[in-house]
């Protein structure tokens, strides 16, 4: 049996480090086909890779590899309300939604790295040399999505225990990530056991991946042991949201 073929090299990691340092539409399109076949394509092949081992953790969710609207985000930021106006993402990125949602991130980009399609949660993957990662959840849900969230929390807490607290959950992703208020919501209980967590603007998880991860063959065999562990928080997220898991 021919030994499988890792997906990314060290090249992969120069461009983007290159990327980085000539962040401009004159040097990208001069190297526009070393994105194409260190990154672009290459990524886009794991994600057809991991579709179908996605699919036996839900089969709600999907890794669609087509290259324009499908998981991959896209290179080009959205910099007409940035301060920051560099037009390329120096990482490569990818959401594996719920199908239930649109195949389009909210506000028709992903500059932000958004967790999920629309308002359902979902998996994601970060590739950025010195700081890629992986996890899921969803980030900066719309105002009654949070809603919704939070009082599902209230009414179960055991359930939300259980997928957030368990030791294989903390070993990999340790506290949750993202954004809470400063001051407890209104309506709420200051004294709540999980106010915490009420708090919350994002649910999501996330843990580091080394590059080195990027080099091996087995790299879909280590995201989808990943997300196997980040699985009960997307689960209790979609009953949060009336969504099949």
């Amino acid at each position: 049996m021919p030994k499988a073929t890792p997906y990314f090299s060290p090249a992969s990691f120069a461009f983007l480090r290159a990327l980085a340092a000539n962040n401009s539409r004159e040097w990208f399109t001069a190297n526009k086909g070393e994105y194409e076949q260190q990154v672009k394509l290459p990524f886009l092949r794991l994600i057809a890779d991991l579709d179908a081992p996605l699919k036996a953790i839900s089969p709600h969710y999907v890794a669609n590899p087509k290259p324009v609207g499908g998981s991959m985000f896209r290179i080009h930021r959205d910099t007409r309300f940035a301060a920051d106006k560099t037009p390329y993402k120096p990482w490569a990125g990818a959401s594996f939604y719920h199908q239930a949602t649109r195949a389009v991130t909210r506000g028709g980009d992903a500059d932000q790295g958004t967790m999920g399609r629309l308002d359902a949660p979902g998996f994601y993957l970060h590739m950025k040399p010195g700081d890629s990662f992986l996890g899921g959840g969803i980030w900066h849900p719309q105002p009654e999505t949070l809603k919704r969230i939070r009082a599902y929390l209230v009414n179960n807490p055991a359930s939300w225990k259980k997928a957030t607290r368990s030791a294989a959950f903390q070993k990999v992703f340790g506290e949750l990530s993202g954004e809470s208020a400063k001051r407890v919501p209104l309506g709420y209980d200051a004294a709540h056991e999980l106010i915490e967590d009420i708090k919350r603007k994002d649910y999501i998880c996330a843990a580091p991946l080394p590059d080195e991860a990027f080099l091996e063959a087995d790299l879909p065999k280590l995201i989808i042991q990943q997300y196997k562990l980040a699985s009960p928080l997307i689960d209790w997220l979609c009953g949060a949201l009336d969504l099949d898991y």
